[in-house]
């Protein structure tokens, strides 16, 4: 078929257009701090919350560089440019080196970084002389040729050719351009600190966070919101708390059911109230009923709050760590009520100092943890008739022990309706029939080896688990402390993905946070090191398949596109087809959630020829589905 007559077939074909590819990166990065600026002839680069955007004075356009678009690495500490290379030399704080010139291009010299050295790696200073830089860091100087892309030499101090008249460090371009930089706006939020994170409506709402075992962060408060358009709003952030010193360490996020502009969130100086972005007032202790403070000597500065969750009615449940009253309520119309149980106190008449991350369960149960080391634990509440059980046997089906010190991070409910649990020492879970029964345990999934022996591991055992989201596949999102993420199948005997900074556009190995949009299938990662998020492939499923809800995408499948071809708008485990123009057999397969994935080869993995090609589909249970098209043009 001539490609002409294709064109002309397409336009009968209707086509919906996808934001992103699945299996595509994205980083959303801040650019609100501005530390250094270095002017490259017509150009302006731009180092702000460690990290680098360039400037062009001549039409005022941005290009911001990141781990997807070119930079090898993130978190730059120093920029420097050398007018002889016309290269910018970027460092990390790891000293991985980036060389990046004005139209994009981007070498990288990992030597240092990958170099075992004895002494402090810590950079101080560059000084650029003529091709050189001149690195000073804490263990000596490291030479760089910026036109060879090489490192050239290192001096130790006691090294006889020590360079000892070095060039001062230029700071004069960020003196002549600071205000014309002020006015620029890159995009992104405002901060890199993403510590808890929901999807509603289509939108990412983030808060920076947060405590960790021994103390807390000492972030600002900030609450970052995400529309479907990629534009960032911050919530009003110039905040003087009623009784505490500072606004700060937002922990929690919960959105109002009844009224999506109304926001609450949990804080370590109470809980805080915003109505379309503006604050509205901090409840904590000294003006309102049940708040207490979590301090020894009962200051009103640490007013710890957690877990915040609104159920369907607009009831909110808030955690009050080490306070007399544990769970405090604020029903729909305002009124405030308390609840303590004996089975939360670890001390006289005081709550448990750790209790977080609450979540509604599709029984309506209110679950949440105790990271504190001195009882860690879970718990089930009962709205209903206020009952709570407490689970601290953290003992496995095989009567194994988890070990001596074991921390609670996290909960979340799967599509089958089991609580899981991250640990530190891997993700654990228990079914609906644990679900009255301390004694019983928790359960370790055990993953089949499948090498003749009748062998299985425990999953992801000895892998701290410090967030998880469940996906409309039924698949689990394992966040860690210092391993990426992991990417595991609905019924846990599959790793279908590992995400770490090595293999992968993933911006720290730290997760802090996960989020997912159901709609698109995007997967949000709150890092240590800022925001980024990959375009898996299980989206939210439709009751019903029709003509007005199942596309496919990209529509039309141009000759230099070698990704893959998506079929959205699906129901659970649909069963789907791709015929040809004269009804044979190219592919099938079923639905991931709402979503299939198509390569563009057929069942002997030859590439397919251009023409019309038929996508048929049917419920799981067989009933008939619907039709769309895909053209291919080669």
């Amino acid at each position: 078929m001539k490609k002409s007559i294709i064109v002309l077939l397409l336009l009968t074909v209707i086509c919906h257009l996808s934001s992103a590819q699945i299996g595509t990166w994205k980083n959303y990065l801040a650019y609100h701090d501005i530390q250094q600026i270095q002017s490259a002839g017509d150009y302006l680069f731009v180092l702000a919350s460690n990290n680098l955007y360039q400037y062009n004075k001549n039409d005022q356009s941005i290009v911001t560089y990141d781990k997807v678009n070119g930079l090898s690495d993130t978190y730059i500490t120093h920029i420097r440019w050398c007018p002889q290379a016309k290269r910018l030399i970027a460092v990390y704080s790891n000293m991985n080196i980036d060389l990046v010139e004005t139209n994009g291009n981007t070498i990288n010299i990992s030597d240092i970084y990958t170099k075992v050295i004895t002494g402090d790696k810590s950079l101080q200073s560059i000084r650029i002389d003529g091709v050189y830089a001149y690195l000073v860091c804490g263990f000596g100087i490291v030479k760089v040729n910026m036109q060879r892309a090489e490192i050239a030499d290192t001096y130790r101090p006691n090294h006889p050719e020590y360079p000892t008249s070095l060039p001062d460090e230029d700071n004069s371009d960020y003196e002549q351009y600071i205000d014309l930089v002020k006015t620029l706006n890159p995009g992104g939020p405002k901060y890199n600190y993403f510590f808890n994170m929901k999807m509603h409506n289509g939108r990412l709402y983030t808060v920076g966070g947060g405590w960790y075992q021994m103390g807390n962060y000492q972030r600002p408060g900030t609450i970052q919101v995400l529309n479907s358009n990629q534009e960032w709003t911050i919530y009003q952030d110039d905040i003087t708390p009623a009784f505490a010193s500072s606004y700060r360490d937002v922990n929690a996020i919960a959105i109002d059911p009844l009224n999506e502009n109304h926001v609450m969130v949990a804080s370590c100086s109470g809980l805080y109230e915003f109505m379309n972005g503006q604050f509205v007032k901090n409840y904590t202790q000294g003006n309102t009923d049940y708040f207490e403070s979590a301090a020894s000597n009962g200051s009103p500065n640490y007013v710890r709050t957690d877990g915040i969750v609104y159920d369907q009615q607009g009831k909110l449940y808030c955690l009050n760590s080490g306070s007399s009253t544990a769970i405090i309520m604020r029903d729909a119309a305002g009124t405030w009520s308390g609840l303590m149980d004996n089975v939360l106190i670890d001390r006289p008449n005081k709550s448990m100092r750790g209790i977080i991350g609450s979540i509604i369960d599709s029984r309506g149960l209110l679950w949440f943890v105790n990271k504190h080391s001195d009882h860690p634990s879970f718990y089930a509440f009962n709205p209903q008739d206020e009952t709570i059980v407490r689970f601290d046997r953290f003992v496995n089906q095989d009567g194994s022990s988890l070990g001596d010190y074991v921390v609670v991070n996290c909960i979340c409910e799967d599509l089958n309706g089991n609580i899981w649990i991250g640990t530190n020492m891997g993700p654990v879970y228990i079914t609906t029939n644990e679900m009255s029964d301390n004694s019983l345990g928790v359960i370790q999934y055990k993953v089949p080896r499948n090498d003749g022996t009748d062998y299985a591991d425990y999953l992801l055992a000895g892998n701290e688990i410090t967030c998880m989201a469940v996906d409309k596949a039924g698949r689990k999102w394992f966040g860690t402390n210092g391993n990426g993420v992991y990417l595991i199948s609905a019924d846990n005997n599959t790793q279908e993905q590992h995400f770490t900074t090595d293999n992968s556009k993933l911006l720290s190995n730290t997760i802090e946070s996960i989020a997912i949009n159901d709609q698109t299938g995007e997967v949000f990662f709150g890092t240590e090191r800022g925001l980024c998020s990959y375009v898996s492939d299980a989206t939210q499923t439709n009751t019903e398949m029709t003509k007005d809800n199942v596309w496919a995408y990209p529509n039309p499948v141009t000759p230099e596109y070698n990704g893959l071809i998506t079929v959205t708008g699906l129901t659970l485990n649909a069963d789907v087809k791709i015929l040809s123009a004269n009804g044979a057999l190219v592919a099938e397969g079923r639905s991931n959630g709402g979503t299939f994935t198509w390569d563009g080869n057929d069942q002997k993995g030859r590439r397919v020829a251009s023409g019309i090609y038929m996508v048929v589909t049917a419920t799981s249970d067989g009933n008939k589905g619907t039709v769309c098209k895909i053209a291919v043009v080669r």
